[in-house]
């Protein structure tokens, strides 16, 4: 089954550790990871090479922004979309600055299929002849999302109505865009 509830509970665990604790936190990452980089400005620290690290991030942006409701072209938690979303998570957590759009977004990286998925990859989905979506991928076929009628939250792949929206998947280099 899913392990995404052991992820929020080891993220329960460490919390006070990676708000208080960020040297000594990066310090463990490093030698677990072999990958640590500090973004500048906010002074965080993540193993962007770890996959549980990058899932711990994700479900702590979910946690944080869960509920907040849909609001086409919003950035804030006073309504956001999809591409917005997608956008803040990435340049607060990884340093990176994505295009704004979903179309843009899309263009970006290197495409993998849903069998490889890992978590920070980005999945799109074609809901109209013209529209698309974009969520970024946790684990075990779950991805976070900001829906229009609920908000940011986590949804499945195997989700009938998901599944047959699914358009494609991007992986993008999380330790390329970093800032030294």
């Amino acid at each position: 089954m899913s392990q995404l509830p052991k992820v929020l509970t080891r993220l329960t665990h460490t919390k006070y550790n990676i708000k208080t604790n960020r040297v000594t936190m990066g310090a463990v990452i490093f030698l677990l990871a072999g990958c640590m980089a500090v973004l500048p400005e906010s002074g965080k620290q993540a193993a962007l090479e770890s996959d549980e690290s990058v899932k711990s991030i994700l479900v702590a942006q979910l946690r944080d922004w869960q509920g907040v409701r849909y609001q086409a072209g919003g950035l804030s938690k006073s309504g956001i979309d999809c591409s917005g979303f997608v956008y803040l998570t990435y340049r607060h957590h990884f340093n990176m600055e994505l295009p704004r759009t979903t179309r843009g977004q899309s263009k970006l990286g290197r495409k993998v299929s849903r069998k490889q998925l890992q978590p920070g990859d980005l999945v799109f989905f074609k809901t109209g002849w013209f529209d698309r979506h974009v969520g970024i991928y946790v684990e075990d076929s779950r991805f976070i999302h900001v829906s229009t009628k609920k908000g940011v939250m986590l949804s499945s792949l195997e989700d009938p109505y998901w599944s047959k929206k699914y358009w494609k998947a991007v992986r993008i280099p999380l330790s390329h865009h970093l800032s030294k």
